[in-house]
């Protein structure tokens, strides 16, 4: 049995765990993301690793970032959360730790991580979709992790979806990520709530009772009570999702679309929604093929499932 170390790099938190090769962590490790440079981040990294290697024999480390690695997956080019720039984070940790080390970028390795062993296992294509604070995405297609022609590709937060609409943290504006993330579920829920008070008395109750206090949280216990206004903010981003989702399919054609990250947890009552929006808008949805919509299996531990496992296949 082969044993590798997946690390998700994450802004909050470092997490690690010792992966076979069926998939499952039998040891694991986390510790905060130090906020003082790259130094103390690898420094965290490589402390992690030496700790479960003192008890496994590790044959290879895969990290997960979130930022644009490049095409040999020896770099990390940009990671604004982390501050990072040009960072050639392979050859840094490999001196380091004497182990083969494989980077990647933390949405693709979830991906990866959902395809072998959660929600796409047994499929050669897939779309991953994580929704949380923003929208990431990985590409599985004929079986192999699409990184595009610079090691890039599967921004697909940043697709546009509304020409000249909401300004992105990417400076361009109307990317999908604005209408359909965790951060476009809870403007929403606010700004419903502040147009519908008298309807929203359930979810104001769970913050502070006014708008600007509903949580990401408070949406998803509302609308599981019934609160109109939570629902009406769910149906919102679930229409921007099933839009999006149309997009990719008329480019990709998937077998199957599996939905991640914090706003999933929301489970059925997310999933019915999004299932309903992306039929609807799909072209010659009464005529082709689409895809099946599936909830993500792995939870938080897709990212260290996955960076571990792509270090067997590089």
């Amino acid at each position: 049995m082969s044993l590798a170390v997946g690390i998700d790099i994450g802004g909050t938190k470092i997490a690690a765990g010792v992966v076979d090769d069926n998939g499952e962590i039998i040891d694991s490790g986390r510790v905060k993301t130090p906020r003082v440079g790259i130094g103390s981040v690898q420094s965290a990294v490589v402390e992690l690793v030496q700790e479960l290697q003192s008890k496994h024999d590790i044959e290879a480390v895969g990290v997960g970032a979130a930022g644009f690695v490049n095409e040999s997956r020896s770099a990390v080019l940009l990671a604004p959360n982390l501050g990072w720039k040009d960072i050639p984070l392979k050859e840094n940790l490999e001196s380091r730790l004497n182990l083969r080390v494989v980077i990647e970028n933390d949405a693709n390795v979830a991906a990866w991580g959902e395809f072998k062993y959660g929600a796409g296992r047994g499929l050669s294509d897939m779309v991953c979709i994580t929704v949380g604070t923003g929208i990431g995405g990985g590409l599985v297609l004929g079986g192999q992790l699409f990184r595009g022609g610079h090691g890039v590709a599967a921004e697909i937060g940043h697709l546009c979806v509304e020409p000249g609409g909401r300004l992105c943290g990417c400076g361009n504006r109307g990317c999908w990520e604005q209408y359909a993330s965790g951060n476009a579920l809870v403007r929403e829920a606010r700004y419903l709530a502040s147009e519908r008070r008298s309807e929203a008395a359930r979810l104001l109750a769970l913050g502070d009772g006014t708008p600007e206090g509903v949580t990401g949280a408070h949406v998803t216990e509302a609308a599981q009570a019934g609160d109109p206004v939570a629902l009406g903010a769910f149906d919102s981003v679930a229409r921007w999702l099933g839009v999006g989702m149309a997009d990719l399919t008329a480019v990709l054609d998937p077998g199957v679309f599996v939905i991640g990250g914090g706003v999933s947890e929301a489970g059925d009552l997310l999933l019915g929604a999004v299932k309903r929006a992306y039929k609807d808008s799909v072209s010659g949805n009464d005529v082709r093929p689409i895809a099946e919509v599936r909830l993500a299996e792995l939870g938080n531990k897709a990212g260290v499932v996955g960076a571990a496992d792509l270090t067997r296949v590089d």
